[in-house]
């Protein structure tokens, strides 16, 4: 499929993978999606911002970006080079589908849990191979079978956890799928204000259980994680909603204001008012 937008904006898409080209100076979008992405950059520069942090990727990089997590996104030409990337996109069942055909013997162990967001990744003939081999189908607008998709998204994974072993517990976070998703629940429920014995049963655990599981997904405790996951939806509806502190410390699940001011300002530097 490919859309235009005032000859500003060219977005190819072949089911889960996406080629963006941009034609002006810079543009910029809050990026928030379900499921992970893996951007590669042929041209231009592309600046990530989330929250405190800027992470720049310049042509030639690529990077992994986490799913479940709101980022701002500038999309600029560079010099006479626009902007041109290219994002894959990993579904749930084409994870779950690497994981059961893995051997489980090669797995890494002890990989601590990483709460960081954006991956930028080293350059492999891996992923430059990958996706060198996908621009034949965006130059000449050939659509690619489903076929060769789902086999270039397999590709994708490959270079991903021979890039960084971090991403192994990040890329497969659902060891028992018959329970109900732990960041799923957790991402829909923040603001809630449950007891870590509702949230298991909740999910279909024993609280023991519960506590085991999420130790694969984070390396903070559930307090903190919702603490963390509450303070971050704070600023960006401090920021981009510009909504007013009371209204917000009361929409993220605080239900005092200066413990809310308090925590905020431990995390990002400054108080909620400032924002």
């Amino acid at each position: 499929m490919k859309e235009k937008q005032d000859d500003k904006l060219e977005t190819i898409s072949y089911s889960d993978i996406f080629l963006s080209c941009f034609s002006e100076s810079g543009t910029h979008c809050v990026h928030s999606k379900p499921e992970h992405v893996l951007l590669y950059l042929y041209s231009g520069e592309q600046v990530i911002e989330d929250r405190n942090k800027r992470i720049t990727i310049k042509a030639g990089e690529c990077a992994f970006i986490r799913r479940d997590h709101r980022l701002t996104m500038y999309k600029n030409s560079k010099g006479k080079e626009l902007y041109k990337g290219i994002s894959l996109v990993f579904q749930r069942n084409i994870l779950r589908e690497f994981y059961s055909k893995m051997n489980k013997s090669e797995i890494p162990k002890d990989i601590k849990i990483s709460d960081k967001n954006v991956f930028k990744l080293n350059k492999t003939p891996d992923i430059e191979s990958l996706f060198q081999s996908l621009t034949p189908y965006f130059d000449s607008n050939v659509k690619p079978t489903e076929g060769v998709i789902h086999l270039k998204l397999l590709e994708g994974i490959y270079a991903l956890l021979n890039n960084n072993e971090l991403l192994y517990p990040i890329l497969f976070d659902f060891a028992e799928p018959w329970k109900i998703d732990l960041l799923d629940f957790l991402n829909k429920n923040y603001m809630d204000d449950l007891t870590m014995e509702q949230i298991a049963s909740f999910t279909g655990r024993s609280l023991a259980t519960f506590k085991r599981d999420f130790k694969k997904i984070s390396n903070l405790t559930p307090q903190k994680w919702l603490i963390k996951k509450r303070l971050e939806m704070a600023y960006i509806k401090l920021k981009e909603e510009n909504k007013k502190v009371q209204d917000v410390c009361t929409e993220v699940g605080f239900k005092n204001l200066s413990h809310f001011s308090t925590a905020f300002k431990k995390q990002y530097g400054i108080p909620p008012t400032e924002i």
